[in-house]
């Protein structure tokens, strides 16, 4: 059976180099998926080979590099239409055969990409294990004893067995993440809202998120990019602001992460160091960690299906079950059993409780880039699933379920794996809008935890990425918006915290300028050629929406430019037009605007 290295990179170098075509390769998938499935059942339905002409013979017209994806091969989750293919959501009483595509899908066919079929599900995407479907149970990729996780289990199989380059699958509670988590993948669980949900049929409509699975998160940060766009089909799609967008891939220095201070790992014996490991692998790169009460999560992670969250699911299956109960697996009905019974005093009741927490979580999270977690406690076997249902596929969420619900991002990343062969990996996640920061951490994780990716091979050096950027921006200050100084206020009231208080690169003069109308007197700083000083300056963080009120208050000749610290790193910050320095006198040799302050020369007027 042919094997190809499927990353996007390589793929895009063959068709290039002409070593390889998309008819050659779509053509050998297609027959390994075929000779996988009778083991694996990933597929529901694979495409025939009439069914994907067109898209090749499309390609055959194109320019490789006018199309981003050209050839790449994807496996689309039954649950997401694909035109004129039966979408079944794993349950073929439900099948029906959509005109077009899901807006998501449709996007990555213009870019390039090549659909290889439709693949395997827990029913109605109800469970996270891989087992709940009549179309067969996915087994685990490397391990025959263990489960694939679910609901997105035939789309996590494709791309861990190397039958296709990524993979669409969808996230309620966790269906993006523990596959992934199982199979040494990345499983991006975007922010909601961020891809399209047009033409997906709905497990829970207000919580959905269609996910990538990926070898490497590289590849997952460029799917994003490319395909993260508003859809006016989706009256649930958000606009990704330009802090999001795949220039913000890049290289992490110095970050603070949170760590449960309660980790619960179900008497697993090699979970507990494998996560200590990644812990400490991330502190060595320059992470402080931070531990962080974990109980307003896992509360509202047990609103999901122990609230009137469940009945949001019947709202698609429950119309089948009421006129044909047998036509929905057995575990499915016992799942929503409850949902006819919710009341509407009740779900906003669970809403208000749902606000409060969220609250509470929020505040933890501000301070923090990113919080880290295993993906699951632990692995349970197929044996467990068949002995009980229920309660080992809990398990497997208890790190996942509250994240759609609290509207944060999150990606699961493959870093190690157990004595069994079966792959472990970590969980981070943040707030909303932060999926290409969160990217970032996996990539630096893939890399520093040596291990080979799906399909074999390491993880490309982060090589000359500028600095990664999220949701917040850092300013450098050096007058009277420094702690403790009239102006501070300014930066306070936006919520801004004090990240260090440093010097710049010995680069630069200060001046104290004439006193504005109202007596406030402010430094200028300069960059010169030569003749410069290390200024005293702090570096403060804000939300990226406060800056544009924070500029509006900055009165002429000063601006924000770009400052050189002592570290040669680079950050906004305060720098001042020439004619206003024309006013002022020079106090370099003082250091900085405290020195200043406290010198003879300073007026009393401050």
């Amino acid at each position: 059976m042919s094997s190809f290295d499927l990353r996007l990179p390589t793929l895009r170098a063959a068709y290039r180099a002409g070593t390889l075509t998309p008819r050659k390769l779509i053509g050998e998938l297609l027959a390994k998926a075929a000779a996988l499935n009778p083991e694996f059942h990933l597929f529901i339905r694979m495409l025939s080979e009439a069914e994907v002409a067109p898209y090749l013979e499309w390609l055959d017209t194109q320019d490789i590099d006018a199309l981003p994806l050209y050839g790449i091969p994807f496996a689309i989750k039954d649950n997401i239409d694909l035109a004129g293919v039966p979408t079944t959501a794993a349950c073929p009483a439900f099948a029906y055969t959509p005109a077009e595509s899901a807006t998501l899908v449709a996007r990555l066919i213009a870019l390039g990409a090549v659909p290889l079929g439709k693949t395997n599900l827990d029913q109605f995407a109800t469970g996270l294990n891989g087992t709940r479907s009549p179309y067969g149970q996915c087994r685990n990729s490397v391990h025959p004893d263990y489960p694939s996780g679910g609901s997105s289990s035939g789309s996590s199989l494709a791309v861990a067995l190397g039958v296709a380059s990524f993979a669409l699958g969808t996230d309620t509670a966790g269906s993006g993440r523990v596959p992934a988590g199982l199979n040494n993948l990345i499983g991006l669980k975007p922010t909601k809202g961020l891809l399209s949900t047009a033409g997906v049929v709905p497990a829970c409509r207000t919580l959905d998120c269609v996910t990538y699975f990926t070898a490497t998160a590289r590849e997952a940060s460029e799917l994003l990019a490319l395909t993260a766009q508003v859809d006016p089909r989706d009256a649930y799609s958000r606009r990704n602001p330009q802090w999001n967008t795949g220039r913000a891939f890049g290289k992490l220095t110095r970050f603070r992460f949170g760590v449960p201070s309660q980790l619960e790992f179900a008497g697993c014996a090699q979970s507990p160091a494998l996560f200590a490991k990644s812990r400490a692998a991330l502190e060595a790169a320059g992470g402080e960690a931070v531990e962080i009460d974990f109980a307003p999560f896992l509360e509202a992670a047990n609103l999901l299906y122990e609230g009137p969250w469940v009945a949001e699911r019947y709202n698609v299956a429950g119309e089948l079950i009421e006129a044909d109960g047998d036509a929905v697996l057995p575990v499915i009905r016992d799942v929503l059993a409850k949902a006819p019974a919710a009341t509407a005093v009740e779900l906003f009741r669970a809403q208000y409780r749902l606000q409060a927490l969220k609250v509470i979580c929020d505040a933890a999270l501000e301070p923090l880039d990113f919080v880290l977690t295993p993906t699951y406690p632990r692995p349970v076997t197929l044996a467990e699933l068949e002995r009980d249902p229920i309660a080992p596929n809990s398990l497997l969420g208890y790190y996942t379920n509250f994240m759609n619900l609290l509207d944060y991002a999150a990606v699961a990343t493959p870093t190690a794996f157990m004595t069994n062969g079966l792959p472990w990996g970590v969980t981070v996640f943040g707030r909303a809008f932060t999926d290409q920061y969160l990217l970032s951490v996996a990539d630096m994780l893939q890399r520093i935890s040596g291990i080979e990716c799906a399909g074999g091979g390491g993880i490309p050096d982060a090589g000359d990425r500028p600095a990664v950027s999220n949701d917040r921006v850092r300013v450098a200050v050096c007058g009277a918006h420094m702690q403790g100084l009239p102006l501070n206020r300014d930066l306070v009231c936006r919520g801004a915290r004090l990240v260090e208080a440093t010097q710049t690169a010995p680069h630069y003069r200060l001046s104290a300028l004439a006193a504005t109308p109202d007596g406030t007197r402010r430094p200028g700083m300069r960059r010169v050629p030569d003749g410069g000083k290390a200024i005293e300056i702090e570096v403060w963080e804000m939300s990226s929406l406060e800056l544009g009120s924070f500029i509006e208050t900055i009165p002429s000749p000063l601006a924000l430019g770009k400052i050189e610290l002592a570290n040669g790193k680079w950050v906004t910050g305060f720098v001042c037009e020439p004619y206003g320095l024309e006013s002022g006198g020079d106090i370099t040799a003082l250091g900085g605007w405290r020195a200043w302050l406290a010198s003879p020369h300073a007026p009393t007027n401050r």
